[in-house]
């Protein structure tokens, strides 16, 4: 028996990652092994005094989501939009933060979309099925990762290769004529390893426009992706690694519509989309493993292509490159040190940007139960010249049961391309705005992580307080302009209970008060979000779980406010043997009507089945 729910609902708990049928003694030692690859530092979750949530591939496969962005909105303090199912514009926001000021990473490289206006990233195509492991770094990261980094870091890992020859192949169905299908092949051995997969989603859908408004044509949504990941070990613990993560997708969307609600209505509109990510990288320890360095070099590309009717309309290019050198010095077990430079050129329709960036980190451990960090980044624009920016962080384990937790940092993020050359024409201008800034952002946070002795509870919280200043946004007598302010604040509570030796129930809460300049409530922020989670795994085959998700009250960008909601999904397996499971999942049971985005639709009560097979 496992309690797969590991990371999903202790992660919550930010630097815990308990399996939950571990004895305590097993369950503080996981805590102590699980490393947060966001940091840089190879530190520990419980060392590292960054607030972060961690979802497992066990956990997204617990949970049973198609898609990424559903899966990350169990994260505290992390709230999602997408513009209607199957393929509508996806966006995650963290601490009240914009969606643009999130850094995306795959595999380390940077995946933000350079042709966007804004500069985020869209979370519609990104499936599970390839995802291994996922982290949610909240707060200013840019010391650790530089531009674009302000309201945190999502930063996503894809599965690695297992030991041995194996694989699996799964297919499914469900509601809205929606079919899934997928299949992987790996290897890992002493010379090298590799996974190759390939996975296929097809869906007649719902309409993106909300169907209580008279809107009954369906969206359609269809993609291919293709992911492979590999090595080679050259001997004296020297690897040569890539990886690669391809997406090919097609999906229909409504039109803009003056008298409808949210400006949308039933339409005949498509987009098709090519999302990639690579990269290549050399890891080569030195002096017995002290020291530990990395070269990489990362590329990331997103290439869209609308269509009205039938006939072409606009269409973006989008490209990032990364050059980066990373080392890591362990100089004894209480100081450790890592730095390096990284260069990333953009290019977008035609026009480029490049920036430098140069940091140094530092991890003092003093004693045994106190881990201090400190780092600093200069990062230097092309256009926008230089940004210094720093951090510090502190993890205490006060006793066995409880460590405290605080941190400090600040983040920037460079004007995108779109804002940097567009010129407003209605607006008398002959050129860009030349006045034009860099955003900023300053945050701190302090909580604290407990648990009892037996690791049957466990309890987290945190309080953060963020000012984001210099934000940039649309003005009609200057183009793109640095007129906005934001401060934001809140709590992120979390907790998980073993009811009994096959029952966990685990929760998170978090209350959000971003407000502008001006006092308004920030856009599509609700001030209150939670999840309560069921796992359940008995002696037998069978297992499952049952969520919770409840959504406030929030603003949409015109000032409507979109009601709160509740919403109860239902998973359960059937172990038919070591290597064949059957599976299926219900969403919405209660078939709730509500809207993320002002006028946009979501799927009622809907279901799935499907048929596993592991070799």
């Amino acid at each position: 028996m496992i309690f797969r729910l590991t990371v999903l609902t202790t992660a919550l708990i930010g630097p815990f990652a308990p399996a939950l049928a571990q004895d305590g003694e097993e369950r503080s030692a996981t805590r102590d092994t699980i490393i947060v690859e966001g940091t840089r530092l190879g530190q520990t979750a419980a060392e590292s005094g960054t607030s972060v949530s961690i979802l497992t591939a066990d956990d997204l496969e617990l949970l049973d989501f198609d898609f990424a962005i559903d899966a990350i909105a169990n994260a505290p303090g992390v709230s999602v939009n997408q513009n209607g199912a199957f393929g509508g514009v996806g966006t995650v926001r963290i601490r009240g933060a914009s969606g643009e000021q999130t850094l995306v990473l795959i595999d380390g490289v940077p995946v933000n979309d350079a042709s966007s206006v804004g500069g985020g990233f869209n979370f519609a195509t990104l499936d599970t099925e390839s995802i291994e492991r996922i982290e949610v770094l909240k707060g200013p990261q840019s010391t650790f990762w530089g531009t674009d980094a302000i309201g945190g870091v999502i930063s996503i890992t894809t599965k690695r290769p297992e030991p041995g020859l194996g694989g699996a192949a799964f297919v499914e169905g469900g509601s809205f004529s929606t079919f899934r299908g997928g299949a992987s092949l790996e290897q890992a051995g002493h010379i090298g390893d590799f996974r190759i997969a390939a996975l296929g989603v097809a869906s007649k859908g719902i309409s993106k426009a909300d169907k209580a408004n008279g809107n009954t044509e369906k969206d359609g949504y269809d993609a291919v992706t293709l992911n492979g990941k590999g090595g080679v070990n050259l001997g004296r613990d020297v690897r040569l690694e890539g990886a690669v993560l391809w997406t090919d997708s097609d999906a229909d969307f409504d039109s803009f519509s003056f008298s409808a609600q949210g400006n949308v209505a039933d339409g005949d509109e498509n987009v098709e989309s090519e999302e990639l990510t690579a990269h290549i990288a050399l890891k080569a320890p030195l002096f017995d493993g002290k020291l530990q360095n990395l070269l990489l070099v990362g590329y990331s590309e997103i290439d869209r292509r609308n269509f009205s009717g039938g006939a072409p309309g606009f269409s973006a290019k989008g490209e990032r490159t990364i050059f980066r050198y990373q080392g890591t010095l362990a100089v004894n077990h209480r100081n450790t040190f890592s730095f390096g430079a990284e260069r990333e050129e953009a290019n977008a329709n035609g026009a480029d940007s490049s920036i430098n960036g140069y940091f140094l980190l530092y991890e003092y451990k003093p004693v045994d139960a106190l881990t201090l960090t400190g780092g600093l980044r200069v990062d230097d624009h092309d256009r926008f010249g230089s940004e210094t920016t720093g951090r510090v962080a502190l993890a205490y384990r006060a006793n066995e049961n409880i460590t405290l937790r605080a941190s400090w940092g600040e983040g920037f993020k460079a004007p995108t391309i779109f804002q940097s050359t567009f010129v407003c024409g209605f607006c008398g201008q002959t050129e860009p705005n030349a006045n034009l800034q860099p955003e900023r952002s300053k945050a701190f946070d302090i909580g604290a992580d407990l648990h009892t002795d037996d690791g049957r509870a466990q309890f987290s919280v945190t309080y953060f307080d963020q000012e984001s200043t210099n934000l940039i946004d649309f003005d009609f007598t200057a183009g793109y302009a640095n007129i906005a302010f934001v401060d934001s604040r809140g709590v992120e509570a979390s907790g998980a209970y073993q009811l009994a030796p096959w029952l966990n129930i685990s929760a998170n809460y978090a209350w959000i008060r971003a407000k502008d300049g001006a006092g308004a409530m920030r856009p599509r922020v609700p001030e209150h979000t939670g999840d309560v989670i069921f796992a359940f795994d008995p002696a037998g085959p069978l297992s499952g779980s049952v969520l919770l998700r409840y959504n406030g009250d929030e603003t949409n960008a015109d000032g409507t406010i979109l009601g709160d909601w509740v919403r109860v999904d239902l998973t359960g397996r059937y172990r038919i043997s070591n290597a064949l499971e059957l599976y299926g999942r219900i969403e919405n049971l209660f078939d709730a009507h509500y809207q993320q985005v002002l006028g946009y639709g979501t799927p009622g009560v809907s279901g799935s089945a499907g048929i596993r097979l592991r070799y």
